[in-house]
């Protein structure tokens, strides 16, 4: 399969890249290298690709959009990942314009690339951000998602709407997953497991919001790779059983799915921080602080869908997964 990655010098584009790769698929990767965070990072991830003679490696805005024309008339990919973005919900207090351009503009660019170059199938990273102020656990497909207290909820809200209306009116075949705080090696730098790591062996405090209280379901970044590969395999059908009366979420009587890529097992912040301090070897100097404008109390996924359609579920302990990124992050940095 040709498949087209947006994003692919981000955390999870660069690994999925790899994964399609080293199962013989041809990947087109994209990616703008901006600033938003080191952009070494992003080069060195690139790297990793870079031998495989199946890697196309292209520099290019989302928001271009004659760019991104001419890049799938070029192409022609059988399956899209748009997996970039403006990522961070606190970012998005700051500079709310970035997650209209990236997140909605360019994801537009992406939709009528794939409307006019008969794309097999759209797959698109959605965010458990559009839960907003949902307080029912665990969070499902299937509830009702229309109070997001973030634009970058906002956003991603309005991606999986973009996607359901181009699967009604072409057919298109789109699948959006809402991933659950991911983390792992080669991760973001402005993500907690990454700061907090930072933070402590440079023997500096962190900053803890809601006091430690808020539970996260932590999601490693292999089951994240899994899931988008077995969703990207699996194009979604119409609902037979779809109801305007009793309107589902999740499906449609168009091509349109959406599921949870999440680990099922929440972690409250403090309990991560302690799994942290074991696998450094060093306590933190924590700085509680209350909950930030923009963010959620707790987390936590519902993956049944995600079982029943493509027999999977995320299964890595914060355990394994934290000490797996520490063994990384000293390798990477030489600390």
């Amino acid at each position: 399969m040709k498949v087209l990655i947006t994003g692919a010098a981000g955390f999870i584009g660069s690994a999925l890249a790899l994964r399609l790769l080293d199962r013989g698929d041809e990947v087109i990767g994209i990616d703008n290298l901006n600033d938003y965070y080191d952009p070494s990072l992003k080069e060195a991830r690139l790297a990793r690709t870079r031998d495989h003679s199946a890697f196309t490696d292209i520099r290019i805005d989302l928001e271009d959009r004659q760019g991104i024309a001419d890049l799938f008339a070029q192409y022609k990919p059988d399956g899209v990942v748009n997996l970039a973005a403006q990522a961070g919900v606190r970012y998005s207090l700051e500079n709310p314009n970035a997650y209209i351009d990236t997140n909605v503009v360019g994801f537009m660019h992406v939709l009528e690339g794939c409307r006019h170059n008969d794309v097999k199938h759209l797959v698109y990273a959605s965010s458990s951000s559009v839960y907003g102020s949902n307080t029912r656990m665990p969070f499902s497909v299937h509830d009702n998602v229309d109070h997001p207290v973030s634009i970058y909820a906002a956003t991603k809200k309005a991606n999986e709407l973009m996607a359901h209306t181009y699967s009604h009116l072409y057919r298109l075949p789109t699948t959006g997953l809402r991933f659950f705080t991911v983390y792992g090696p080669w991760g973001r730098p402005d993500m907690a497991l990454f700061k907090f790591t930072r933070n402590i062996l440079a023997g500096e405090p962190i900053d803890v919001f809601n006091y430690g209280k808020h539970r996260r379901d932590f999601t490693y970044i292999d089951d994240i790779v899994e899931g988008v590969i077995r969703t990207l395999d699996r194009i979604p059908r119409p609902n037979p059983d779809w109801s305007g009366d009793h309107p589902d979420s999740a499906s449609s009587t168009a091509p349109y799915a959406l599921y949870n890529i999440g680990n099922n097992q929440p972690v409250e912040l403090l309990h991560y921080i302690e799994v942290l301090e074991n696998c450094l070897g060093m306590k933190a100097e924590k700085n509680l602080l209350p909950l930030q404008p923009g963010d959620v109390p707790d987390t936590y996924a519902d993956v049944q869908d995600l079982v029943r359609d493509v027999g999977y579920k995320p299964d890595m302990s914060v355990e394994q997964g934290v000490a797996n990124f520490v063994a990384w992050y000293r390798d990477y940095y030489q600390v």
